[in-house]
């Protein structure tokens, strides 16, 4: 079998064919929704090797690895720079199985736009490459135009928490813009070129030479069961490690801009219908008592005259990871269905559009203090199950009970996460004209779970 496609993007084919041959393409092109995860890119699309892996989406333990690596070989005979590379499957039992070929090429549509080729000839059915490479045309397309809405000059961007959901798709896309990441690792390290080993305890005074912007991602797991033990782990990996960065950031004198995750936790869990914007005033609870305090670590940054954002994330949503998988699988069971009420509102982020304002807040100066990472429509609990069994096809008619929650994170957790009702709004981002590439919820589903129709054109 073999399928053959085509599709337009909105860039000159020397764009599109940079971006292709760029660090962080591969990983930027794989779908979330496919159990073969990229754990290595080809550094040359001539000759280079790709590695991925069978590996769950769920978290936790069972997030494992579920047998042999896949290896795409390129293959320099069918090379043609800026035109056409060529992989193969070189690993078995795949290479056996499939047969597998993938043929890209990139010519010039008559209008001059860039003209994606597919072709791929293997023993896997058609109906299963097309939601692949449905994902692949839209997700390059919408990178480019975020890439020509935010063209800086390269810039040096120091990660921690690189290796987490938010930080592989994000220093992926940093990749694809041509700026260069440093990330910050705990440990030893694998002594690469693109890190620096970071003690959240004490940090070395030179961490941030040369660097121009930070951004701090990494802290444990907010979800949980909300033990004491549980939210002081919480609480340590972000209040004291993060001052401890502002500090090393002070000392830069304003040459290194710090961009610093936080949660809507801030808010507190029950805040009903009221819409809150980043003036609203923090709630209460043991997530808004960090959340608070994280964000005041910053101030070591802010003191010195540095540019400081907060980035106040909801509920990111990925195919990879997160809550979504586990939400997919049961739905998929046929067992989703609303959490009590179903009237606690949901401010959700597509992981995509969440990368998209941590490139703005690094390369905008123009961004600063705390800014709400959320889709600007968010929803019910009832309306969030209804739409994803309908992306799925499934129906969603078992309600959940208000004490399900409880028993996994506790009556506290529960409280805190399942049932929290939060109507967060993006005010910051939309006063400053940020594009989504999904505002609605029913087309980001559709993506990060492989539900897009195949397009010719975009």
């Amino acid at each position: 079998m073999s399928i053959d496609l085509t599709c337009t993007v909105p860039a000159t084919p020397d764009e599109a064919w940079r971006y292709l041959a760029s660090p962080g393409a591969f990983r930027r092109l794989s779908p979330p929704f496919m159990p073969l995860r990229p754990v290595r890119e080809a550094d040359s699309l001539r000759d280079g090797l790709a590695v991925l892996e069978p590996r769950t989406a769920l978290p936790g333990p069972l997030g494992r690895r579920l047998g042999p690596r896949w290896h795409a070989r390129h293959d320099p005979a069918g090379y043609v720079e800026g035109r056409r590379f060529v992989d193969r499957c070189v690993s078995q039992p795949y290479a056996a199985a499939t047969g597998w070929v993938h043929t890209h090429t990139v010519t010039a549509a008559p209008d001059g736009a860039a003209l994606l080729g597919d072709r791929v000839d293997a023993r896997v059915p058609a109906a299963l490459l097309a939601p692949v490479f449905a994902y692949r045309y839209r997700q390059m397309a919408a990178d480019l135009t975020t890439l020509e809405r935010h063209r800086s000059a390269p810039l040096t961007v120091a990660v921690t928490g690189a290796s987490g959901l938010v930080g592989t798709a994000l220093t992926a896309l940093l990749g694809v813009a041509g700026h260069r990441v440093v990330r910050l690792v705990r440990g030893r390290g694998t002594g690469g070129a693109g890190e620096r080993v970071w003690d959240p305890a004490d940090p070395a005074p030179g961490l941030l030479d040369g660097v121009d912007v930070l951004v701090h991602l990494a802290g444990a797991p907010i979800a949980g069961r909300f033990t004491d033990r549980h939210v002081a782990a919480v609480r340590d990996s972000r209040v004291g490690p993060t001052r401890r960065l502002a500090e090393l950031v002070a000392a830069r004198g304003g040459a290194t801009a710090m961009v610093c995750a936080s949660a809507i936790g801030y808010y507190g869990p029950d805040r009903g219908d009221e819409p809150l914007t980043e003036g609203s005033a923090p709630g209460t609870g043991p997530v808004a008592d960090i959340v608070v305090d994280w964000e005041r670590d910053c101030d070591p940054a802010r003191e010195a005259g540095a540019r400081v954002v907060s980035v106040r994330t909801g509920i990111a949503l990925s195919g990879a990871g997160g809550m979504l998988p586990p939400l997919a699988a049961l739905t998929r069971a046929g067992l989703g269905g609303r959490i009590g009420s179903g009237r606690q509102w949901m401010s959700w982020i597509s992981l995509d559009d969440l990368t998209d304002i941590y490139l703005r807040a690094i390369v905008d100066p123009q961004v600063s203090g705390p800014v709400n990472a959320t889709a600007p429509e968010p929803v019910t609990n009832a309306e969030f199950t209804r739409v994803l069994g309908a992306v799925l096809r499934r129906p969603t008619l078992i309600p959940v009970p208000r004490v399900a929650p409880a028993l996994l994170l506790g009556s506290q957790g529960a409280d805190e996460l399942a049932l929290a009702d939060q109507r967060i709004l993006p005010r910051a981002l939309s006063d400053a004209g940020q594009h989504f590439r999904h505002p609605g919820l029913r087309s980001a589903l559709e993506h990060e779970l492989g539900a897009e129709e195949l397009p010719t054109a975009l």
